[in-house]
């Protein structure tokens, strides 16, 4: 993560406002003062907005924050500009530019969101007053601050990573593909492997478009749980098509050649989807949770504000995790062959080809896959244990089963998901087999995707009914 330059510079010289020696003090008293002033007042306003109960409103708990961030921002420029006057070493070493350049990126971009969430705030206050407690709702506060902090931390990442890592691998000039070599490099099996594969492919592509068209055109399925299942059609979809077109046009033109921008995007697109159905399976696991365990407020909880703001939660975290593992390859160099035991790129196979260190790498998957693994997973697992414990408590069995039956399908998604996914993990890490490990790849990226569809279809009497309407309309209107 270092510039490749690193051995020759080392810092840089910040000259601040001016060299003159007789001006040194004024600047250092004003700037001091400003200093101590901004930290003073923000820490007031942070323990009047924690200690007062009425100031526990949306507008208080953004400004709150808003403090915060602004405590934040001076406190990452003005003490070193006054230890580099008082000591007279105006020098800042690489590592702690990048630092400060972070910070201040950081806390500047988490400034204008949060001064957006008070705009809302207000509009919401002045135009929609007697919404305005059902609105701006606790978790919907939370979730834009949350929201802020996560775009303005995808942002100043970015940037951090462009300053500090090459976009093309070092040898690229002589390094350019790799090759998948898929399942079989057997001529006989690729017609097999062609027809199977296509067949899932369009099972997949028909099932999916079915669902997001029954949702998006029966109005009784415009509900918080079918709107995130119809986002969860068109990742499904989307996952697919990243993967398996590319496969079987390199079994027709017997070409198995990906370029390096190519692998790149695709383990890019790859990664994004996957963590998509991950947090997507989550939020839907939060829906069934409230509708079971608190029906009364669901309409009021489960608002459409709510459901987009964790549609595009989602969005962010898979597109931030995926950003930040496709960088990190960027910096790395090939050298040790270029062909992949896999008929997609793969981040792991991809890393195994690669003779830089891949330390930083693996670290960082395993950090993110305990992070946006575990915990998604630990939220599903609450949420079914408090669905269950609600349902053993409803008297009669028709009661029950009815309200078992409204969760049963996202159940047994979610136990098709991620037992595929520890399939995967079992395959790459225990049995070190390229073969099971692509098996198990399959079953977790195309199968997956292709079963989902007649999960909801045949267990769910809404979506039957719709897909069924949808079929007379389109009858009707030939």
């Amino acid at each position: 993560m270092a510039p490749g330059n690193q051995t020759k510079f080392t810092e840089f010289i910040l000259l601040g406002f001016s060299e003159t020696p007789e001006q040194q003090r004024t600047i250092f008293g004003l700037f001091l003062g400003m200093y101590l002033v901004t930290v003073f007042g923000n820490i007031l306003i942070i323990l009047a907005v924690g200690s007062d109960s009425h100031l526990h409103t949306p507008m208080y708990f953004f400004l709150s924050n808003l403090s915060f961030v602004d405590l934040c921002v001076v406190s990452s420029t003005v003490p070193k500009m006054l230890v580099s006057i008082l000591t007279q070493n105006k020098a800042i070493s690489y590592a702690g530019c990048l630092a400060q350049m972070s910070l201040f990126m950081f806390f500047g971009c988490l400034d204008n969101f949060l001064l957006t969430a008070m705009a809302y705030d207000r509009f919401v206050a002045i135009c929609h007053p007697l919404r305005y407690t059902s609105i701006m709702s606790p978790e919907l506060c939370c979730l834009m601050v949350l929201l802020s902090w996560i775009l303005s931390l995808l942002n100043t990442l970015l940037h951090s990573l462009m300053v500090t890592s090459p976009m093309a691998p070092e040898n690229q000039t002589k390094f350019t593909e790799f090759i998948l070599l898929g399942f079989s490099e057997t001529p006989e099996q690729q017609g097999a492997i062609f027809g199977l594969f296509l067949g899932m492919y369009l099972v997949t592509v028909f099932g999916n478009i079915l669902i997001m068209l029954a949702v998006g055109f029966d109005s009784h399925l415009h509900t918080p749980m079918y709107f995130f299942l119809s986002n969860l059609s068109f990742v499904d979809l989307s996952m697919v098509s990243t993967t398996v077109p590319k496969m079987l046009v390199g079994i027709l033109t017997q070409n198995k050649a990906i370029s390096y921008a190519g692998c790149l995007a695709q383990m890019y697109f790859f990664t994004v989807f996957i963590g998509l159905d991950n947090f997507l399976l989550t939020a839907m696991a939060y829906d069934r949770f409230v509708a079971i365990c608190h029906p009364l407020r669901y309409t009021s909880i489960m608002s459409p504000e709510l459901c987009c703001l964790l549609v595009l939660l989602s969005w962010i975290l898979s597109l931030l995790v995926a950003l930040l593992h496709s960088l990190m390859v960027t910096r790395l160099s090939f050298c040790r062959g270029h062909k992949i035991q896999h008929f997609i790129c793969d981040l792991d196979q991809v890393l195994k080809l690669s003779c830089s260190d891949t330390l930083i790498n693996y670290v960082l998957i395993y950090i993110v896959a305990g992070l946006l693994g575990i915990l998604p997973l630990t939220g599903i697992l609450f949420s079914y244990s408090q669905i269950f414990s609600s349902i053993l408590k409803i008297p009669s069995t028709g009661g029950k089963y009815k309200a078992f039956s409204t969760c049963g399908s996202h159940l047994s998604v979610v136990s098709l998901f991620y037992s595929t996914g520890l399939g995967v993990y079992l395959s790459s890490s225990v049995t070190h087999s390229s073969w099971k490990s692509a098996v198990a790849s399959a079953m977790y990226a195309v199968a997956t995707p292709m079963l989902n569809p007649f999960i909801y279809c045949l267990r769910n009497k809404d979506i039957k009914g719709a897909l069924w309407r949808l079929i007379s309309r389109i009858s009707s209107s030939q």
